[in-house]
């Protein structure tokens, strides 16, 4: 980005108030690699981020902004949206419904700026879902939750880590149901929503390579019955139609690795494990969650709640580092 253009401003939202959120978002909002890459604004509770500074041991100044637009920044600030609904006292570690309509609340007002084109990307500190369920707020998690919020009927899930990127067609149901689902629409909107993702983030012509269902992505018929012909290769010649340099269906087996070395910018993985299992042994400790399809980038950590450690200064921030880092470089702001 050049001199004249802001940097991103990320919403970043607290989560459940019992967990580790506000201690990361406290140690990342304060980080100078992080204020040199994006402007953080924290949707959640100004007196639970003093809070945690507290414990942490930082010497900072947490100042409550109506909006993001006002917020101001400068090192040892940060600047909170206070939705002010967590009661005092609130222990640390234990799950609460307080806690979980707090966080949903903080997402529901992120998901709303968002929308208004207030913020340029939000990241997401880790909810609990037994204390958004036990709250009312009947979800999976955030995917859904920002999907609904923001009006939005089909969102992808991307894993992105260092070497490698991966966007999902499908993710959380079974493999029977998974092949059953998989057809040329579904991987044509995937496709282009992984593309539009990467332009974004200033990739002009991403080269994307497209998984097979099957072995050897059938290997001209011989496993499988045809899914690869049926499902996936109308899908690749629209979008090449279209100008998108989408490549395949490649054999899973090789294209994650031909990835690794820079061949593809994307990879689209037909089903959860086909994802996943690369990516965590490319790179899970700097993996980050994207969801992909909203009307920003909404990127998120790799941990949960640590109600175990919550509330004991223990917590590592580096994945709200990156998170926060991988939100700006996604953002709409480029």
């Amino acid at each position: 980005m050049n001199a004249q253009q802001p940097l991103p401003l990320i919403g970043l939202t607290m989560g459940d108030g019992a967990g580790v959120g506000p201690e990361v978002i406290v140690s990342a909002a304060l980080d100078p690699g992080t204020l040199g890459l994006c402007r953080p604004v924290v949707i959640g509770d100004a007196a639970r981020l003093r809070e945690a500074a507290g414990i942490l041991g930082v010497d900072c100044e947490v100042v409550a902004v109506r909006t993001p637009a006002d917020a101001e920044f400068a090192p040892g600030r940060i600047n909170v949206v206070d939705l002010a609904l967590l009661p005092a006292g609130l222990p640390w570690g234990r799950l609460s419904a307080e806690a979980g309509h707090a966080a949903y609340a903080y997402v529901e007002r992120a998901a709303a700026l968002a929308v208004a084109g207030e913020l340029d990307g939000i990241c997401t500190a880790p909810l609990n879902k037994e204390a958004l369920h036990a709250a009312g707020h009947l979800y999976p998690g955030h995917t859904e939750l920002l999907a609904e919020l923001t009006g939005v009927e089909e969102v992808s899930m991307m894993l992105s880590t260092e070497k490698v990127k991966v966007i999902h067609v499908t993710t959380h149901i079974g493999l029977l149901d998974a092949v059953r689902r998989i057809e040329p629409g579904l991987v044509e909107r995937t496709v282009r929503r992984g593309h539009q993702a990467l332009v974004r983030a200033g990739r002009a012509d991403p080269v994307i390579g497209v998984c097979g269902i099957n072995p050897h992505a059938g290997e001209n018929g011989l496993f499988g019955y045809g899914e690869e012909e049926e499902k996936i290769v109308p899908a690749l010649e629209k979008v090449r139609s279209a100008g998108i340099d989408a490549r395949g269906p490649l054999p899973a087996d090789t294209a994650f690795f031909l990835a690794s070395r820079g061949d593809y910018d994307l990879i689209v993985a037909m089903y959860h494990d086909q994802g996943h299992g690369p990516v965590k042994v490319l790179g899970i400790e700097a993996g980050v969650n994207l969801t992909v399809g909203l009307p920003v980038i909404r990127t998120s950590v790799d941990h949960g709640t640590a109600f175990d450690i919550a509330g004991t200064g223990k917590a590592e921030p580096g994945s709200m580092i990156e998170a926060l880092r991988q939100a700006a470089e996604m953002s709409n702001a480029h």
